[in-house]
């Protein structure tokens, strides 16, 4: 009798995790800036790995979305080509697409990978910055190479970027941020640690994602799309995000 309970309470657990770790979660964000009047739209997603992205969730989006940034781990050694081009041109119906390198992605075979990103207009960006399109702000896209590579070159990704330019920066792995004191970035991005994945209460082997601002300058750090290892999560969601950065010109004081 012992013995069911446990094997009943284990196979529970485990379904749950399972469900989890397959739930479409869409966290939206409002981010104010300093600018011509106007809302630019960011469609953030990362750590896909082998998730198909779910075509409901794509289709549930009703607001018009001005740019797409995978913050890295689109994919890793286990990820079907069929899933990659699914996913990209899922990603494609909601606007360009940009593409920034995380510490899985080269295990698909880093040439075959830009082969399929040139096939399908995605963008990548790597230790540069692009200028969003459509947009009456002046608005970089600046990134980096994973930390893993050992290419990341954050003083490139910056060059481009004058101070009173918006800035939004991207490096998979977040522990590239605290070394960025140097450096001007409005909005901050970051995935990698999937929030640890499976944690127990308030503890897990990574922190939890997290959105935070300060002084005006904002971080968001995801929990990730999909999985690596197992597909199961207990207590970090997964995640992607829709980012409204809403530019307004300065508050006129009153005489």
């Amino acid at each position: 009798m012992i013995v069911l309970a446990t094997v009943l309470i284990f196979g529970s657990i485990l379904s749950f995790m399972v469900k989890e770790a397959f739930e479409n979660n869409v966290i939206h964000h409002e981010i104010s800036l300093k600018g011509k009047k106007e809302k630019y739209t960011i469609f953030f997603i990362s750590d896909i790995h082998t998730r198909l992205i779910s075509d409901k969730l794509i289709q549930d989006i009703n607001a018009p979305i001005n740019a797409v940034i995978i913050g890295g781990d689109l994919a890793d050694r286990r990820t079907k080509i069929s899933t990659i081009y699914r996913n990209l041109h899922l990603l494609k119906t909601l606007g360009p697409v940009y593409f920034v390198w995380g510490n899985n992605d080269r295990e698909v075979g880093e040439e075959r990978l830009r082969e399929i990103f040139q096939e399908t207009g995605v963008q990548i960006v790597e230790n540069d910055a692009v200028l969003l399109p459509n947009t009456i702000n002046r608005c970089w896209l600046s990134a980096v190479d994973d930390l893993s590579s050992r290419k990341a070159q954050p003083e490139k990704a910056f060059s481009k970027c004058h101070p009173e330019d918006i800035v939004i920066f991207v490096s998979h792995n977040p522990n590239l941020f605290p070394k960025l004191k140097d450096y001007h970035a409005d909005l901050r991005l970051g995935g990698h640690f999937h929030g640890g994945q499976i944690r127990l209460g308030p503890f897990g082997i990574y922190p939890v994602g997290s959105f935070s601002a300060k002084d005006g300058k904002y971080t968001l750090i995801s929990n990730g799309y999909g999985t690596s290892m197992v597909p199961l999560r207990f207590g970090a969601k997964p995640e992607c995000h829709i980012i409204d950065l809403n530019f307004h010109s300065e508050l006129q004081t009153k005489d």
